[in-house]
């Protein structure tokens, strides 16, 4: 930014992806997706953390190959993972930044729509998860969770694809 623009320049600009959570958070008038705009990026931050442990693991493991698709589907994985759990807040930041006129409840939907995709990663994790490691459920949602584990590993990736799929919804039902 330069010297010469005015507190409202400023205001409006929120410089790219990490800047886009403070302002989103700031400008919003949901409370329900201000948290979300913390869970987020928070989720994201481990996300990314885990993502990058599992990349230098798999650089360690393919250290000898050239080019190895194994690498290629853990970036590809984690950017499947990330990328919907800051594009609400990407979109509100830029709706705010615009001043564009969006529907009452928007910014509540969004958010209510990244909460379900952040709770479908949790969905994936369980449903895919080897029979070694899957634990006797109990309490109430162990029907839901015998239900995760019976389902087969190839079905587990619907449910963050549902879960995302929610959110380009409710963008573009509450524009």
């Amino acid at each position: 930014m330069t010297e010469t623009e005015t507190g409202d320049d400023r205001e409006r600009a929120y410089g790219g992806l990490l800047g886009a959570f403070p302002y989103a958070a700031r400008r919003s008038e949901s409370w329900l997706f201000r948290s979300y705009a913390v869970v987020s990026a928070l989720v994201a931050v481990f996300l990314a953390v885990v993502f990058t442990l599992a990349l230098v693991q798999q650089l360690g493991a393919t250290a000898g190959a050239r080019f190895s698709i194994a690498r290629a589907f853990v970036i590809l994985v984690g950017l499947a993972a990330v990328a919907p759990t800051v594009t609400p807040v990407l979109l509100v930041a830029r709706s705010r930044r615009r001043g564009a006129d969006r529907r009452r409840g928007y910014e509540a939907g969004l958010a209510l729509a990244g909460y379900t995709f952040v709770v479908s990663l949790y969905g994936l994790v369980v449903a895919s998860a080897p029979a070694q490691f899957q634990q006797t459920p109990s309490g109430p949602l162990a029907p839901l969770v015998s239900f995760l584990y019976d389902l087969p590993s190839v079905y587990a990736l619907a449910i963050p694809a549902a879960g995302a799929a929610v959110i380009a919804v409710v963008h573009y039902l509450r524009r």
